[in-house]
């Protein structure tokens, strides 16, 4: 029997370990690999795990639903970039900052690690790193250190960022509330914050530049903790990557000004944008974003339209049962992806009106969103939709019974490390909790162990996957000229992810035995 239930947590791997092998092997994109691993989970469920056409259809079904949560809000989110960015707001945003110090761990922790996270809040995938590197190198950083400041700086904000995309993906595979899972969630990931912090000096400065440091990092660690914290356990955890990385550049700039940092800077050169206006598309977020979530009349307004489908029982062949229920809805007027979209739509227009685009500037807009937005899709769409394949097919249960088994109380330990994978094999702390979401959420109730902290500790480990993800590795080199050399940068990278991590692991079994 042992032998059996090996072969069959072999081929129920088969679908994962075909994305990982060509991901990391053969260079594969996230989009191919993930069609050849929802291929290799059709023939797998077909052969071995009873799938028969119908499960297999109402479980695409779900796939497309879940995927469309997910995308709206990405697709907005690189639209409001895009708006934003083609103003040239992003580098007066930079060159805004750089005025308030010389100090070099200040420039570090503003540009690397605040103004980072806060590219992660509004944009993401891979945004952060590509438009902080070019800045430090600037600034005097070597390219290496450049990019890999940025990678470690950013990773705690993934989950909350881009409008929380990560975190509703989380929500959409494990049917679980934000209200059950934020303050887990909340706790890891802000202790990794500090964590992102502290090394992202280090890498540049060594110890004596954390020591020099340590202040700042403390009070910047606590403001940005803290407002994710609050925002993501009060139900606005579609802003907890922004409002934090917003209320940390203020006490980043704040604390700029403290004597020991505050050293002379060479002065940006004319602007032809002033700071507010390059800010004012964020400034429109939050508005629009508070509203549609925190005014009630504002909120049943554009709840009134939901796209929802009532799903069958499914029994596949070998008698595993897929409960009867309702897909994950949309709520298509009141979606975080639909205040994005709000959001970009008036912030463009009060660019256009105060003439700050070029001609053909719309075009150019469309065409990045466009760009960046279809090679993220496809990946997206095939990994949930290979996914939804093997919950329906005893696959999922089969891998957590598996490693439920093996590693049994050390599991929490075990939990961020799966996340960590999943980010490095897709490049997307989303498709993390999109393959390993269920897993790990059946893992748990197996062991007795807490749903919400087993899944906090997959997402904050996917979250600091961003560091180590070679697709976001090459977009940062890209801008620096390091194309062809990214080895030092992910050596770097690697290490300081790892021992995150690791960190983390040991928090969440400590927490384990007090839950």
């Amino acid at each position: 029997m042992a032998d059996i239930f090996i072969v069959k947590w072999i081929l129920a791997f088969s679908p994962i370990l075909t994305v990982l092998v060509l991901m990391i092997f053969f260079n594969w994109s996230g989009s191919r690999a993930g069609a050849a691993g929802w291929f290799v989970a059709l023939i797998a469920a077909t052969l071995v795990f009873g799938a028969h056409p119908k499960l297999l259809a109402y479980s695409q079904v779900k796939g497309a639903l879940l995927s469309l949560n997910v995308l709206y809000i990405i697709w907005a989110a690189l639209l409001l970039y895009n708006v934003v960015n083609e103003t040239g707001a992003i580098k007066v945003i930079g060159m805004g900052i750089q005025r308030f110090s010389g100090d070099k761990s200040i420039q570090i922790i503003i540009f690397g690690w605040i103004f980072a996270s806060f590219l992660q809040g509004v944009a993401g995938y891979g945004v952060p790193i590509a438009v902080v590197a070019p800045l430090l190198v600037g600034l005097g950083f070597s390219p290496v250190v450049a990019v890999a400041v940025p990678a470690i700086g950013h990773s705690w904000s993934v989950t909350f960022g881009s409008m929380g995309a990560s975190f509703q993906a989380l929500m959409a595979v494990s049917g679980l509330e934000s209200s059950y899972l934020a303050p887990w969630s909340a706790t890891l990931l802000g202790i990794a914050a500090y964590l992102c912090g502290i090394f992202a000096v280090y890498v540049f400065g060594g110890w004596k530049m954390v020591k020099h440091s340590l202040i700042a990092i403390l009070i910047v660690g606590s403001a940005m903790a803290g407002t994710q914290y609050a925002l993501a356990v009060s139900g606005m955890w579609t802003l907890g990557g922004f409002g934090a990385s917003l209320v940390g550049l203020a006490a980043g700039l704040a604390v700029a000004k403290l004597k020991i940092y505050n050293q002379t800077s060479p002065s940006p050169s004319h602007m032809e944008m002033g700071l507010w206006w390059a800010l004012s598309a964020y400034l429109i977020l939050i508005a629009i974003v508070s509203a549609g979530v925190m005014i009630p009349s504002i909120k049943a307004f554009l709840g009134q339209v939901k796209l929802t489908v009532n799903f069958p029982e499914i029994i596949s062949l070998r008698g595993w049962v897929t409960k009867a229920g309702t897909g994950k809805g949309i709520n298509v007027f009141g979606h975080g992806g639909a205040l994005l979209l709000y959001s970009s739509i008036v912030s463009y227009c009060v660019y256009l009106s105060k003439g700050f685009y070029k001609p053909q500037a719309l075009k150019a807009i469309l065409q990045k969103t466009v760009q960046s937005g279809v090679p993220t899709s496809l990946g997206i769409v095939s990994m949930v939709c290979f996914a939804m394949i093997m919950d329906h097919c005893q696959m999922i249960y089969i891998l957590a019974e598996g490693i439920s088994r093996v590693f049994g109380s050390l599991y929490p330990m075990i939990s961020p490390w799966i996340g960590l994978l999943g980010a490095f094999m897709t490049g997307s702390n989303t498709n993390s909790n999109v393959v390993f979401g269920v897993l790990q959420q059946e893992t748990a109730q197996l062991a007795g162990l807490s749903a919400a902290l087993i899944l906090a500790a997959q997402t904050t480990g996917g979250a600091l996957g961003s560091m180590i993800a070679p697709a976001k590795i090459l977009v940062g080199c890209s801008t620096v000229g390091l194309s062809g050399k990214e080895g030092p940068v992910l050596k770097a990278t690697l290490r300081y992810g790892l021992l995150i991590t690791g960190i983390i692991g040991i928090i969440t079994i400590v927490a384990s035995f007090i839950t």
